[in-house]
């Protein structure tokens, strides 16, 4: 199965990358993600002109989610010029170094040319520097003029024009989006104490991992349908092989992950790439490429149809349907009735449904 995934020059032998954050904070974890991960391509912290002053605790991890206020990279950029980076290129097996970067646009005028010798390419968070489009142009601009490598811009969730900031980023000489950051601001309540916990001063932090899967993958096909040209790195709630071949059907060149390996543990890089040869011949795809070549199907359908017919082999009579239905349509008689006048066709029971019993028949003609 070729795992292979290529664009803007770069090769990547797989389309799995680690996200910015802590599991890349400095030259040993991102040689260990790259040598026994097997990561395609490795993602340095963000780094910016001054070292951050980061809150402790500042990782706060439950059920599907990641909160976190540690900011950038707590190390200075000269730790990264000095000892970071030659130690990582010298050990490194030669894949892809995607440098992250922030925030302003005098900062890349620093940053650039002290880090272009190191990196593949440049990734910048925007994720400080607010919605002004205008202001996003002139930093790409900038960084454009200072580098010769491939530039992704990392979309934040304050932008609320995705098309605007693609097409921005585009006619400025960018070759990319990574899409999403994590998302807030957030905050956790510890009812007992009273207090705010794992909170910047504000009492804020931001919100990542398989809780944000869907808006990331509704803003990577948002992109890739307004500007088909921009490279995308899909990142956001990726945990799992379909994951990956999920966001590259929805427009992704390649996917980075993080959050769910601090929730599940390190190992879920390597078995990620384990699995995907597998999950992609059962979708029936033979590489990578084929997935990205593959055109969504977006068949809406108006009419109401029927009401969902139950798998009697599958059923095992839990009354889950009939419990979580908003428009009390369903009675357990052993099996689930439907009742088709109230039966608003909405599709709840058939997506919770635990053993997959629930399906929709055809529309009516």
């Amino acid at each position: 199965m070729d795992l292979v995934t290529k664009f803007d020059g770069l090769v990547l032998e797989n389309p799995l990358m680690p996200a910015a954050g802590p599991l890349v904070g400095d030259a040993e974890k991102m040689l260990w993600l790259e040598k026994v991960a097997g990561l395609g391509a490795i993602v340095s912290k963000t780094i910016s002109t001054k070292d951050a002053h980061i809150p402790h605790p500042c990782i706060y991890g439950e059920g599907n989610y990641i909160l976190n206020c540690e900011l950038w990279t707590e190390y200075t950029k000269e730790k990264w010029l000095d000892e970071f980076l030659p130690y990582y290129k010298k050990n490194s097996l030669g894949k892809p170094l995607i440098i992250s970067v922030g925030y302003t646009k005098d900062d890349m005028k620093v940053l650039i040319p002290l880090l272009d010798k190191f990196a593949d390419a440049f990734e910048v968070s925007t994720h400080y520097v607010g919605n002004d489009l205008n202001s996003l142009g002139e930093t790409v601009r900038t960084i454009r003029s200072l580098t010769k490598k491939p530039i992704y811009m990392k979309i934040s969730a304050h932008m609320p024009d995705p098309k605007g900031f693609a097409r921005t980023i585009k006619e400025n000489g960018a070759n990319g989006v990574v899409a999403v950051n994590s998302l807030g601001p957030s905050m956790k309540i510890d009812i007992a104490s009273r207090n705010i916990i794992y909170g910047n001063a504000k009492g804020f932090a931001w919100t990542s991992g398989p809780y944000i899967k869907n808006i990331a993958l509704a803003t990577v096909y948002t992109i890739k349908q307004a500007e088909p040209s921009l490279t995308v790195i899909g990142v956001g709630g990726i945990a799992s092989a379909s994951d990956v071949i999920e966001f590259l059907l929805a427009g992704a060149d390649a996917v980075q992950m993080l959050s769910a390996a601090m929730l599940k543990g390190k190992d879920l890089y390597a078995k990620i790439i384990a699995d995907l040869p597998a999950t992609l011949e059962k979708y029936g795809f033979k590489s990578i490429e084929e997935v990205k070549k593959t055109q969504l199907i977006n068949d809406v359908k108006y009419e109401k149809g029927d009401v969902p017919s139950c798998d009697e082999k599958k059923c095992i009579k839990c009354g889950t349907c009939s419990k979580i239905c908003p428009y009390f349509a369903i009675e357990m008689d052993g099996l689930p009735k439907f009742n088709s006048e109230k039966c608003f066709r909405c599709g709840l029971c058939v997506s919770k449904c635990p053993t997959k019993a629930l399906l929709y028949r055809k529309a009516a003609k």
